[in-house]
């Protein structure tokens, strides 16, 4: 029998609606990443509306290149701070402009090794007489 309607949904649901795995979804469980999840009496792992947007904050922390300590960090506060966004919201906006940061410092070191790379490349179609 499936759990799964509007307002409950079993793991295999919710990693096809989040598109992960449920081993992605179990090892974020264990990290501490979100809450366990509630079960049956027949223990059968069920979430609900909440747990799913938890999971969209800790995957969108993901993509914006958070590791997993710092996404654990915030996890942290969001469960002591009971769910309060304007005491998570000040550390994720630092954790941010770190990764900002360091991005524009790579970028600029790309833009520097592609400056080099172009020149070299030119000097040896100069050197050489080949095609440019």
């Amino acid at each position: 029998m499936r759990l799964s309607n509007e307002d409950h949904m079993q793991i295999s649901d919710l990693g096809e609606k989040l598109g992960i795995t449920t081993r992605t979804i179990r090892l974020y469980e264990k990290m501490g990443l979100v809450d366990p999840p509630k079960r049956t009496d027949g223990r059968v792992r069920y979430y609900e509306k909440g747990d799913v947007k938890r999971f969209k904050f800790v995957l969108k922390l993901k993509e914006l290149g958070l590791s997993l300590d710092e996404m654990k960090e915030l996890a942290d506060i969001y469960t002591r701070e009971e769910n309060i966004p304007d005491k998570i919201m000040p550390r994720l906006l630092e954790l941010l402009d770190s990764h900002l940061k360091n991005i524009r410092q790579k970028v600029a070191t790309l833009k520097s090794l592609e400056t080099e790379i172009d020149a070299y490349r030119q000097r040896i179609a100069d050197q050489y007489q080949l095609k440019k």
